[in-house]
């Protein structure tokens, strides 16, 4: 299940930008997520360090999918956001998985997605806890 998992992301990264490797894309979406975002706040929640992250930003930056732009609360620090133009080709990168999601569950009785769903946002409440 986890070497599935690592082909996914990689396919999703590459559908959101060829040549794009797994980790930018987790940094990507983790943007995505979180915008508008610090580059140290990103770094924290990737657990990655800050010339790694700063490597990733300017990456994905050089492919138009991220911007940068002035936290108005404190000019010496940026905020990272994405791009319509990130934000639609992620998008349209997600579209294939979440179609086969869904002819997969196309025959699952209702109470069973609930619980799923509900299941799903407890995991991802524990993950975002500390």
């Amino acid at each position: 299940m986890i070497a599935q998992f690592r082909v996914l992301l990689a396919e999703q990264a590459a559908r959101v930008s060829p040549g794009m490797l797994p980790g930018a894309y987790k940094t990507f979406t983790t943007i995505t997520r979180m915008a508008p975002v610090s580059s140290s706040a990103l770094g924290e929640a990737l657990l990655a360090d800050k010339a790694q992250v700063s490597r990733t930003v300017r990456d994905l930056e050089r492919r138009g999918l991220i911007y940068r732009s002035p936290d108005p609360a404190d000019g010496r620090v940026s905020l990272l956001a994405p791009t319509e133009e990130g934000l639609r080709r992620l998008e349209t990168a997600r579209d294939p998985q979440r179609n086969s999601l869904m002819r997969r569950m196309s025959t699952w009785d209702v109470d069973d997605i609930h619980t799923l769903t509900r299941l799903l946002r407890a995991l991802r409440e524990d993950a975002d806890t500390p």
